[in-house]
């Protein structure tokens, strides 16, 4: 049988092709298209020549991001707080996707689930004015109930120790809503006579999420984590900047690559130096999520993205 040609198939299936068209336009545009932005990395850019016209500076602006002796910190920073991320709200979502589907009242569970939705929509600017109503030292909640009792308050916005731990916390209530979701559809599609007939045979609630549960919500849990792993390296700089602002003090334990990028553009005007850092940055994401695939490709071939 003669194989029908690229342009057959594409006539063939116009429909198709026509309704794909908007996305593949939309992702030419904001993805491709800004991939040649990528040569400022190694240029000395300048407004007057633009992108392509700019005198070539090799990697000078590479050794400017790692000279300034932040290069090695903001990227442990971005990575342990994204690692924690991926560990802690996984295991979150999981444990209230379960617990929620175990719930018999479908009232409760349906209130239950709209307010662990519901942080995912507030702003992260609107989460940086509520955490600094809760947190500020002379009129914040926190320091209130403490006085109360005759405690000394916490200057939480001068003390760094206290932030890997809050911005864990801010990140697991805004997002763990939300990544629920996933978990929640993949049991929904699970054959409820699996349960009704291990119901049967004796197996309680433990037993059954042990053995049944979590084994098939496996496939879901590795393509989600390996899609984060794929950012491993990228800073949510909604979180980190509207969290910590311009608080110097913190900068050592709350700056990612994203927000430090953001403060040199912003106070030097390198635009070769930042785009050095988010190359830098990218190549990292991409040599991760590689690896990563690759280790869970010789674990099971299935579960892997490609």
């Amino acid at each position: 049988m003669k194989r029908e040609s690229l342009l057959q198939h594409l006539v063939k299936n116009r429909l198709l092709v026509l309704m794909s068209l908007p996305a593949v336009i939309f992702f030419f545009i904001f993805s491709y298209l800004p991939i040649a932005g990528l040569l400022i990395a190694f240029k000395q850019y300048n407004y007057r020549d633009g992108i392509f016209g700019s005198p070539w500076a090799g990697i000078e602006n590479f050794k400017f991001f790692f000279i300034s002796g932040k290069a090695m910190l903001v990227t442990s920073n971005t990575f342990l707080y994204n690692l924690a991320f991926i560990v802690i709200n996984n295991l979150l979502e999981i444990i209230l996707a379960i617990a929620l589907v175990e719930i018999t009242s479908k009232w409760f569970r349906k209130v239950t689930q709209s307010l662990l939705f519901l942080p995912y929509f507030v702003s992260w600017v609107t989460v940086g004015l509520l955490l600094f109503g809760f947190a500020n030292f002379e009129s914040g909640l926190i320091n209130g109930f403490l006085r109360s009792f005759g405690s000394e308050p916490i200057d939480i916005y001068n003390t760094p120790g206290y932030w890997p731990l809050l911005i864990i916390l801010v990140s697991a209530w805004k997002s763990v809503g939300y990544g629920m979701v996933y978990y929640l559809a993949a049991i929904m599609g699970m054959d409820p006579e699996i349960y009704e007939a291990a119901e049967i045979d004796g197996a309680n609630i433990f037993q059954r999420v042990w053995h049944l549960t979590l084994p098939f919500l496996m496939p879901t849990m590795v393509i989600l984590i390996l899609l984060a792993v794929g950012n491993i390296f990228r800073g949510d700089f909604g979180l980190f900047y509207q969290l910590v602002q311009n608080n110097g003090v913190l900068y050592d334990k709350t700056d990612v690559i994203d927000t430090f990028v953001f403060r040199s553009l912003l106070l030097t005007r390198e635009e070769g130096m930042a785009a050095a850092a988010g190359f830098y940055q990218s190549v990292l994401c991409f040599v991760t999520i590689l690896i990563a695939n690759y280790g869970v490709k010789k674990y099971n071939k299935d579960y892997s993205l490609f």
